[in-house]
C-alpha cells in the first residue's frame, strides 16, 4: 500500500495539536519510529500493552517473526505477567522489559524511543486512552477491538490522528477470516450482484468468560469482578450497567468491507431493540456452584440477551446486527450477503446464485470458498497454520508488523475504528429511547466520497 508517513508533515502536525488532547509528561513529540532516514526498517520493536489472554495470544505470534520484537510488556496482574514471561522463556527470546507499576505505568513505556510499535490488548475502558496516548508518542498503534463508550471517545481517535498524523491498525481479526474473504472475492467479481442486504452479529456464549473463578479460561463458576478470572474481572460488569450492542466489531468489520464502508459509502442510522435479560441470572442460579441463594444470584443483569441493530447505509443497503451472548448456543457470526445475483448465509455454510444453483436450492459453500479462495490465504496458508482463530490471527498481526516496518497506512484505520466502535453507545441511545433512529456521525469529514477500498486488493494486506 502507498500512503508512507512523511516526517516533517508528522512534526508539523504534532506542533498544532491542541489542549484538549492527552498529553504525556516528559514524553516528546517525533514522527512514528517506524522509518529510519525515511526508508522502512527491516526489523521493529513492538511494545505490548496487556498481557492477558489475548495479549499473551499476540505476543506468541510475535515471538515466533524474524522480522521484530516483542521487547517489552506493561500489565499490572502479576499472574499474567509471570504467564507472558514463560513464554518468552519457552521460545528462547530474551526477557521483555516489563511495565507493572500501576495503571498508568504503560506511559513510561511510550517514553522508550527504541519501541516503534504498540499493541493494545488490555480491558475495553482502557483502549481509547492508551490509543491516544501512542499517537501522540509517536508509536504505529495496534488497538484491539471492542464497543465504544461514547461518541466523543470516537472522535477523540480520529482528531489525535489527524492532529498527530500517527496511524492507528484496528486489530478486527475476523476481516481477515478464511471464509470472509473467500466471499470479499466473489463480491468483487460481482458474483453477488448488487449487493441489498447484509447481516452479521456476535453470536457467542459466554457465560463462562463472563463467570470464571478459576485459574484457568476453562474453570467456570459464578463469580465475576475482583474475584473473577481473567476477563470475568471486568468484562461482565458491562452486563450489569449496559445495555445494547456491546461487541459489534466481529461482525460489522467484514460487513463493512463488502459494502465499501467510508470509502464511496457510509452508515447513515440506526435502530437498535434489546430482548429482556434472563440468562446470567439463571446461569448462576443453575449452577453447581451458584444456586438461588448465592450473592450473585441478586445481581441485576441490564444487558438484554438479544440486541438487534438495523442499520441504513447511504448506497441504499439494510444491514441487521445481532449481539447474543448471555444464552446457551453455538457459535455464529450469522453472516449474510444478499444481492441481486444471489445470497450467502455462514450458518448453514451454502449459497445460492441465480443461474448457477440448481433450481431454488441451496448449495454447499465450500467448493466456491475453495475456488475463490482469498489471493491472501493461497500465499500465506502454510505461515498461518496453527496461528489463533483458524489461522486469521496470523493475518493480522503478519499485516500489523508490515504496514508497521515501511510506515504503510493501516489497510483497517482510525476512521474504521471510530465507525464501528460507535456503533455501541449509538445502540444504547436507542434502546434507551425506544428504539429511536439515531445519526452516524461522518468521521471522515466528508471524505468517504473520495476514498476507494483497498482492502485486501489482490495479495496485498
Amino acid at each position: 500500500m502507498s500512503d508512507k508517513i512523511n516526517r516533517r508533515d508528522f512534526l508539523q502536525k504534532s506542533a498544532a495539536v491542541g489542549a484538549g488532547l492527552a498529553i504525556i509528561p516528559g514524553s516528546t513529540l517525533s514522527a512514528p519510529a517506524i522509518t529510519k532516514g525515511g526508508r522502512p526498517k527491516s526489523k521493529i520493536n513492538v511494545g505490548v500493552i496487556g498481557s492477558g489472554m489475548r495479549g499473551q495470544s499476540h505476543i506468541e505470534l510475535l515471538l515466533n517473526r524474524d522480522d521484530c520484537e516483542a521487547t517489552a510488556i506493561c500489565d499490572i496482574d502479576q499472574g499474567m505477567i509471570d504467564l507472558t514471561l514463560k513464554l518468552y522463556e519457552q521460545k528462547g527470546k530474551a526477557k521483555p522489559k516489563v511495565y507493572g507499576l500501576g495503571e498508568r505505568d504503560y506511559l513510561k513505556m511510550l517514553e522508550d524511543e527504541n519501541i516503534d510499535a504498540i499493541l493494545i490488548a488490555t480491558p475495553w475502558k482502557w483502549h481509547t486512552e492508551m490509543a491516544v496516548a501512542g499517537m501522540r508518542a509517536g508509536k504505529y498503534v495496534g488497538m484491539e477491538v471492542c464497543g465504544g463508550f461514547s461518541l466523543d471517545e470516537c472522535w477523540q481517535l480520529v482528531n489525535t490522528h489527524e492532529a498527530t498524523g500517527a496511524p492507528l491498525f484496528f486489530l478486527e481479526n475476523v476481516c481477515y477470516r478464511r471464509d470472509v474473504m473467500a466471499i470479499l472475492n466473489m463480491v468483487r467479481k460481482d458474483m453477488f450482484g448488487e449487493l441489498i442486504h447484509l447481516e452479521c452479529g456476535y453470536q457467542h456464549d459466554l457465560r463462562g468468560v463472563k463467570f470464571n473463578d478459576g485459574k484457568t479460561p476453562y474453570d467456570s463458576g459464578v463469580e465475576f469482578g475482583a474475584k473473577g478470572f481473567s476477563e470475568a474481572k471486568w468484562r461482565t460488569k458491562h452486563s450489569v450497567h449496559r445495555n445494547g450492542d456491546l461487541y459489534p466489531t466481529h461482525g460489522i468489520g467484514p460487513v463493512a468491507q463488502y459494502i465499501n464502508i467510508n470509502r464511496g459509502n457510509r452508515f447513515l442510522y440506526l435502530t437498535s431493540t434489546t430482548s429482556k435479560a434472563r440468562g446470567l441470572h439463571d446461569y448462576i442460579v443453575n449452577h453447581p456452584k451458584g444456586g438461588p441463594n448465592h450473592p450473585n444470584a441478586k445481581v441485576e443483569f441490564r444487558l438484554g440477551d438479544v440486541a438487534t441493530t438495523v442499520i441504513k447505509a447511504a448506497n441504499g443497503e439494510s444491514i441487521i446486527i445481532s449481539h447474543d451472548t448471555n444464552l446457551p448456543r453455538p457459535y455464529s457470526l450469522g453472516f449474510r450477503v444478499q444481492g441481486t445475483k444471489g445470497i450467502w448465509m455462514d450458518v448453514n455454510s451454502s449459497l445460492h446464485l441465480e443461474g448457477q444453483s440448481p433450481g431454488h436450492s441451496w448449495e454447499p459453500a465450500k467448493p466456491y470458498l475453495d475456488q475463490y479462495d482469498h489471493p491472501l490465504w493461497k500465499k500465506y496458508a502454510d505461515s498461518s497454520e496453527g496461528a489463533g482463530h483458524g489461522g486469521m490471527d496470523w493475518f493480522l498481526i503478519n499485516a500489523f508488523i508490515a504496514c508497521a516496518k515501511g510506515g504503510e497506512k493501516p489497510p483497517i484505520d482510525v476512521y474504521d475504528a471510530a465507525t464501528w466502535l460507535a456503533i455501541t453507545p449509538l445502540s444504547e441511545q436507542s434502546v434507551a429511547m425506544g428504539s429511536q433512529p439515531m445519526p452516524f456521525p461522518d468521521f471522515t469529514r466528508g471524505r468517504w466520497t473520495e476514498w476507494e477500498n483497498t482492502f485486501a486488493i489482490g495479495d496485498s494486506y
